[in-house]
């Protein structure tokens, strides 16, 4: 299966409708943070996930919510621009396949950031999807500007390299 996932051309037009979903989800969710009314603030949500750390049975574990508790929340300013552009680039990476595994990673990162703070929504179906995009690695991308960027970046790298040595 990872072997299909990973080299086949079928793989990678399914995976194309996978990208496109996922990215049409993270950049709808950005670009409505960036337009919204009002200036994006994500206090109200990481108040809240602090908040679901108490009780019989807590849904926000001890040291999420510390991480909540003493980074997130005293610089709640740098949260409140990163969540917005995260979202809208992740999404934007994933439309356009550009650098895909890169993009999916951090969309995942957010995803269990979500769901670390409480919130299920639909953040369980996209870790699953992303689980298929993130395994497929350069497939996943193949139809998209990953056949063109990924091999700039590895002869560059490669010419890196050889300069050092």
């Amino acid at each position: 299966m990872v072997r299909w996932l990973r080299e086949n051309l079928y793989a990678s037009f399914i995976l194309l409708v996978l990208r496109l979903y996922l990215g049409w989800q993270w950049i709808s969710a950005g670009w409505e943070k960036l337009t919204g009314d009002g200036p994006f603030d994500a206090s109200g949500f990481l108040k809240g996930a602090l908040q679901k750390m108490g009780g019989d049975h807590p849904s926000v574990s001890q040291w999420w919510g510390s991480f909540v508790e003493n980074f997130a929340l005293p610089n709640v300013g740098f949260f409140n621009f990163v969540i917005p552009w995260g979202e809208f680039l992740v999404g934007l990476g994933l439309i356009l396949g550009c650098l895909t595994t890169a993009a999916m990673f951090f969309g995942m990162m957010m995803n269990f950031s979500f769901l670390f703070s409480g919130t299920v929504s639909h953040n369980p179906q996209m870790v699953l999807l992303s689980i298929f995009v993130i395994v497929a690695g350069y497939n996943a991308g193949r139809i998209g500007l990953d056949r063109w960027v990924i091999p700039y970046i590895r002869t560059w790298w490669g010419n890196v390299r050889k300069k050092q040595a």
